[in-house]
């Protein structure tokens, strides 16, 4: 009774902090067509400017992958009015700091500024919009880093082929783009065009197809007048891009894939499944399943295949849901003379489990405040209120899911568990990959 009090008191304490703690924001267009979105909080003298847009690794086309990943550093070499190279030296001057990202569907630029520096900040992303200098020296500059970001991350780094997908999307995905890694091929850019590059900064990186967000201390009205004089004036070079999803053949029988890292010593079997985008409300239950087989020490494959029967080094099971679909991903590490197939068996066991046993009403409360409490701290900063707010409108279609999105958390049933986990995860779904050493390769080791 006590235990079934404490998690009502705690369950209680949670929402009231959520409800404390709602966002609030103001969201309109421009006449250009530049969706803007402000929030006020004044409790830190800190502000936040970030712009995405909706230009992604899947909107590149045949033999030019790369583009967009390659425009996130291309971006940062200057403007008519930034010299070439000084852009992160004026942030770092007036107390800032700033980056960008590029996922398979859209692209984020940000600076965090003292709030005294507002306008510097509106200032400096207009410009990049406006007035980039893209010519010959910034391409080749930005080529030999991307180049090298690509040794680093993937060609060099164990693993760097799953991380980044590149040896896992490939396999999951025929028709669509997203069978491409976002950092691209270097060779499709070392034969790019100066003119490619031109045009593919007119056809995206256009106000019709970006969010403007500010969000910290700040002055809602002062802000609009910023907003609409330094943004106000930029011109659309193309009409809004207008995409086509491009729907693929469902998967019906196992994908079995061998791949080999020189980086490795110790092999990785990956179970990977075809899962919907993140819109449907699958994808949350997704999630669920995540936290049920890995979120941490007590989850179900984390105390069998490690702590129990001591056959995994590591295990791990997340969604990684897209705009147009995602990717679910199972994998272990083998301790001593664990086969991979050992790994499998012991992972569909608890899938198996999924589809035919309803979990405990005492598993579903405690998913539900650890998604509660993970919500909570998403919004605890001014940076992620910014990220979110963007990424909610941009690729999910609604703004205000940064406060409602946790009612669709709270609402998943113990039904809708094994429901998705039929659904989505079964054997005759999936890529079936071992990601052995590349000395595997030389003596014909299988395992």
């Amino acid at each position: 009774m006590k235990k079934n009090y404490f998690l009502l008191t705690l369950a209680l304490l949670l929402s009231l902090g959520i409800r404390a703690q709602e966002v609030a924001f103001e969201e309109y267009n421009l006449d250009n067509g530049l969706h803007v979105i402000l929030h006020q909080d004044n409790g830190a003298p800190v502000v936040t400017t970030g712009v995405m847009y909706h230009i992604g690794a899947k909107d590149e086309v045949a033999g030019r992958s790369g583009f967009a990943h390659f425009f996130e550093h291309l971006l940062f070499e200057g403007t008519e009015n930034i010299e070439r190279g000084k852009w992160f030296d004026i942030v770092s001057a007036n107390g800032g700091s700033n980056n960008a990202n590029t996922t398979q569907d859209r692209t984020y630029y940000y600076e965090v500024f003292p709030s005294n520096s507002l306008e510097l900040g509106l200032w400096m992303e207009s410009e990049r919009m406006m007035h980039p200098v893209i010519n010959k020296i910034g391409v080749d500059t930005q080529n030999e880093v991307v180049k090298e970001e690509k040794r680093q991350r993937i060609d060099n780094a164990p693993y760097g082929k799953i991380i980044y997908r590149t040896g896992v999307n490939k396999h999951i995905f025929n028709k669509h783009s997203y069978k491409n890694s976002v950092i691209g091929s270097m060779e499709d850019l070392d034969a790019a065009e100066l003119s490619e590059f031109i045009d593919f900064n007119k056809k995206f990186y256009n106000p019709n197809n970006a969010v403007l967000v500010v969000a910290g201390d700040i002055n809602i009205a002062e802000t609009k007048k910023m907003v609409q004089d330094y943004y106000g004036p930029i011109k659309n070079n193309a009409e809004k891009f207008v995409r086509t999803k491009i729907e693929e053949d469902p998967i019906t029988e196992p994908i079995k894939v061998t791949e080999y890292d020189s980086n490795i010593q110790i092999p990785l079997k990956a179970l990977v499944y075809r899962t919907p985008g993140m819109t449907e409300r699958d994808s949350y239950v997704l999630d669920y399943i995540s936290t049920i087989l890995t979120g941490g020490k007590s989850s179900r494959l984390y105390k069998k295949m490690v702590d129990d029967k001591k056959m995994a080094l590591q295990v791990l099971a997340f969604s990684d849901a897209q705009e147009d679909y995602g990717t679910y991903i199972m994998g272990a590490l083998p301790i001593g003379d664990v086969t991979l197939d050992d790994l499998a068996k012991d992972m569909d066991e608890e899938i198996v489990k999924l589809q035919t046993e309803l979990i405990s009403d005492k598993e579903l409360q405690k998913l539900k405040n650890q998604f509660e409490n993970q919500f909570v701290n998403s919004n605890s900063s001014i940076q992620g209120i910014a990220n979110s707010l963007a990424r909610n409108f941009m690729l999910k279609g609604d703004t205000n899911l940064i406060n409602k999105e946790i009612e669709i958390y709270r609402a998943i049933s113990k039904e809708d568990i094994m429901r998705v986990a039929k659904k989505y995860l079964n054997e005759n779904q999936r890529l079936d990959l071992d990601y052995l050493p590349e000395s595997a390769k030389e003596v014909g080791d299988s395992k």
